[in-house]
């Protein structure tokens, strides 16, 4: 296996398509394991493999722990993310930036307006040893960027269908 390089900065490069160009899709197939329901006993697993985890509903809602759970994996995907636009504009800046750290804490709870369930999402950036306004700059400039927090600003596309 090849040592993990940053992507270029061409990344960045705007798209002026008319259209959605889908740059790569994500599969992660989740069965019902032993309870039959993929929140309490379930597994999660990538169409490469690379992905394969219990999941276990969380012992504060009443499950016995011992897999990681819907919100972590949210959380885990946000930060990494963020992260990544993050280090990709600082290096578009020529700013060094290999301390960085983001921090996502994905809160599962109820929805005041319908009374069921939502997510909220609080994510911490920590750039030692840079300016605070240039930091502040930076993150607000990824927040721009980055699809999770566009997505948790404004919403996503979102297709529910029925397979035959």
């Amino acid at each position: 296996m090849n040592k993990p390089q940053p992507p270029p900065v061409s990344l960045l490069d705007k798209h002026f398509g008319t259209e959605f160009l889908p740059l790569y899709t994500g599969t992660v197939h989740v069965t019902g394991g032993e309870a039959k329901h993929g929140r309490a006993s379930g597994a999660a697993r990538s169409d490469d493999g690379m992905l394969d985890v219990q999941l276990r509903m969380p012992e504060e809602l009443g499950g016995s722990g011992g897999g990681t759970n819907p919100e972590q994996l949210f959380a885990a995907a946000f930060a990494g993310c963020f992260h990544g636009a993050l280090s990709l504009l600082a290096a578009r800046a020529k700013l060094a930036i290999p301390d960085a750290e983001v921090t996502a804490l994905v809160t599962f709870g109820r929805d005041p307006v319908d009374g069921l369930f939502m997510l909220s999402a609080d994510i911490r950036i920590h750039l030692p040893g840079i300016d605070r306004a240039i930091a502040a700059e930076l993150v607000r400039n990824t927040e721009r960027l980055c699809p999770y927090a566009k997505m948790a600003r404004a919403g996503i596309d979102c297709v529910v269908s029925l397979e035959p």
